[in-house]
């Protein structure tokens, strides 16, 4: 009997300590105060928040697809919203600061979607806080505070709004409700963005129990305060929401009614009704054994863009989500090559929304085209919220980049190659994919001496390469469009015009004369800004035999600028993983992300030794990698099939779970 304990107490032990590390894999920890520090952003699809080291920061708050103009006639900007989740604490009357706290340490939880901090404030309180973008609540954030008296103590804490400097005309006003019995004093301010006059509103109030010692009051901001005996604890929460009169015709009463609701449901069921739905988005996950630097980074990648867009919303990511207004908070062709695909696998709500986001604009494109002489729809290389061109214009990629309007369509095809769904691809899908089929049938040049297409005057997926006639990815995606074009119509019924097959069997694509392929009409070996014509293979499916793939693979990698974007590494390391190259996949893999990190949680930059994080399209080229990549997945015209592939040597086992509307679970083990 006593041998039967020891063998269960073993038992016990060890499962405990499996369950423990693979619990720390969900978390990514900083414990260094003084050093180099990048923020990591918590989002929910609606706002992103950006907490900073010192005590309760928040750097900012981004608002989706709210749009004003960085200057008078300028193009349009992302706002910052005006932020309500500031805190200040003083403790004896003294501020609680960097310069007077130890013990410092903070936490990305990215199961339960929590940013948390732990601090000793000068041997007087022990003080944690947690803060979240309420996933339930796609314009509201909470911070949950507990403060441990170490010794007899008077707290003070204090709401300062802050409004960032592209606003006019502030105002702030304080709203008393009665909410279970109790006061529930709202500070709420507004303000105009500064040129198109976008109205945002944001109010926040405490949320506590009933304390007789408690004293709260308002002097421009809320302020609460409170003694404690040592041994003594008091918590409380500051709940706030970010309104837009983008979402809302009365943002003012609105945000007001959201903290309102938050505090009639009580922080428990917020935050039961948070957890829930992350534990829903986490049924999508990737598990890889025998690798946890690779585990937290893929990881976090999926986190990331879970984070930054929200099933039903009809909105896109753009290139940095909701971490920053990198890029203006405009959308590319990032979304439908880099992060659209791991969220057709993932996650299929995501999915659809990022794919309404066009069809919804569908009209401003048709208009776009009309406006340069062509027919069909041609999209915007940078889309703000009205779906017209937004790219600055010094920048040649905003009138010439056009590969944009193919990449589209593609996506729209293999959006209803995963999902089936005839209905959406009559009455959405195959509308667009028409209308870009029109614009590539008035774009492409007929060759008189070979009756081939050329498609002229494009810059490249390789953004180095401006004015270049017949660049490989360009031409690749437009036939890709027009070839799926005539499989939607077939589908729907439609007969489709012969010279959508007739363009994208002779569209040209130049090969060196050892069969390599030729990224432009010209091209001699420069140095690439990023994969172009390596797109051919994957995600297009061009290019198929493996001596081929290989050429154009040796070829191109030290073509690639060292300092470009990430995703290049990623479709390289894809490629060679299904040609069962695993330790040059694995090479390639983490240099698609190791020299991004940025400390001290390891977010991801747009290039190596960059400093612009969170670089969601770097993430979604990371998880092609391991999706597509490593475990072989791919959507075809007949759904999921699982090709050839090898993992890294080191890695025992990789599972896919949630994967397509049947929520399938894919693995690949170790040979």
């Amino acid at each position: 009997m006593k041998n039967l304990f020891i063998v269960f107490f073993c038992l016990v032990s060890v499962l405990a300590i499996k369950a423990n590390g693979q619990e720390s894999l969900w978390k990514i920890q900083a414990v260094d105060y003084q050093g180099t520090y990048y923020g990591a952003a918590v989002a929910n699809g609606g706002i992103g928040i950006l907490p900073w080291k010192e005590p309760f920061s928040v750097r900012h708050v981004m608002l989706n697809h709210v749009f004003d103009a960085a200057a008078p006639q300028d193009v349009s900007r992302v706002l910052r919203g005006i932020n309500p989740f500031n805190l200040q604490m003083q403790i004896d009357g003294q501020g609680v600061s960097g310069d007077n706290i130890s013990g410092w340490g903070q936490c990305i939880d990215m199961k339960a979607a929590t940013h948390d901090t732990h601090f000793t404030y000068g041997g007087k309180a022990d003080i944690s806080y947690s803060i979240c973008a309420l996933r339930n609540m796609p314009y509201a954030g909470l911070v949950r505070v507990e403060v441990a008296a170490l010794e007899d103590m008077y707290l003070s804490v204090e709401n300062p709004i802050e409004v960032p400097d592209e606003y006019k005309n502030p105002g702030s006003k304080q709203v008393s409700v009665n909410v279970n019995g109790n006061e529930l004093k709202i500070v709420r301010t507004w303000a105009l963005s500064k040129y198109r006059e976008q109205k945002v509103s944001a109010s926040s109030a405490f949320i506590y129990d009933k304390n007789p010692n408690l004293q709260q009051q308002y002097d421009g901001t809320n302020r609460i305060a409170i003694s404690l005996k040592k041994g003594e604890k008091f918590s409380f929460a500051l709940l706030g929401s970010v309104c837009t009169g983008r979402d809302f015709i009365d943002p003012y009463n609105e945000s007001d009614r959201e903290v309102i609701y938050g505090a009639k449901e009580g922080l428990n069921r917020l935050m039961d009704g948070h957890r829930k739905l992350w534990n829903e988005l986490w049924e999508g996950d990737i598990m890889i054994e025998g690798d946890d630097e690779a585990q937290r980074a893929v990881r976090f990648a999926l986190y990331n863009l879970y984070s930054n867009a929200r099933k039903g919303s009809r909105l896109s990511i753009s290139p940095f989500g909701l971490s920053a207004q990198g890029y203006n908070g405009h959308i590319f062709w990032d979304t439908e090559l880099w992060m659209y695909p791991p969220m057709l696998f993932m996650n299929q709500g995501i999915a659809r929304t990022m794919m309404d986001y066009r069809t919804d604009r569908l009209e401003a494109a048709c208009q776009r085209a009309l406006s340069y002489g062509y027919e069909g729809a041609m999209f915007p290389w940078e889309s703000d919220d009205a779906g017209e061109e937004s790219c600055p214009t010094w920048a040649l990629t905003g009138a010439f980049e056009h590969h944009i309007t193919a990449d589209i369509a593609i996506a729209a095809w293999n959006y209803y190659c995963m999902s089936g769904d005839k209905r959406w691809l009559r009455e959405e899908g195959f509308p667009l994919m028409e209308k870009v089929a029109e614009f590539w049938v008035s774009r492409v040049e007929k060759n008189n001496e070979d009756g081939s297409y050329s498609i002229r005057n494009v810059v490249c997926a390789d953004e180095y390469a401006e004015g270049v006639d017949d660049n490989a990815f360009t031409n690749g995606a437009a036939m890709r469009a027009l070839q799926d074009a005539a499989k939607a119509a077939a589908v729907c019924g439609v007969k489709a015009p012969a010279i959508w097959k007739e363009i994208a069997s002779k569209l040209r694509i130049p090969k060196f004369e050892n069969g390599v392929t030729m990224e432009y009409e010209g091209y001699n070996g420069q140095t690439i800004k990023q994969a172009d014509a390596n797109l051919l293979v994957y995600p297009l499916n061009l290019i198929t035999r493996p001596e081929e793939i290989r050429k154009d693979l040796e070829y191109y990698e030290d073509k690639i600028d060292k300092a470009g974007p990430a995703m290049s590494f990623s479709v390289l390391a894809l490629q060679y993983a299904r040609l069962g190259e695993s330790d040059k996949a694995y090479e390639l893999f983490v240099q698609s992300f190791r020299p991004n990190q940025l400390p001290p949680f390891g977010v991801i930059s747009e290039g190596a030794g960059g400093a612009n994080p969170y670089f969601v399209t770097g993430a979604g080229g990371l998880l092609q990698t391991v999706i597509n990549g490593f475990c072989g997945l791919e959507v075809t015209d007949n759904g999921i099939k699982q090709l050839f592939s090898e993992l890294p040597k080191h890695w025992k086992k990789l599972t896919i779970t949630g994967v397509g509307p049947d929520r399938k679970t894919y693995v690949r083990m170790q040979k």
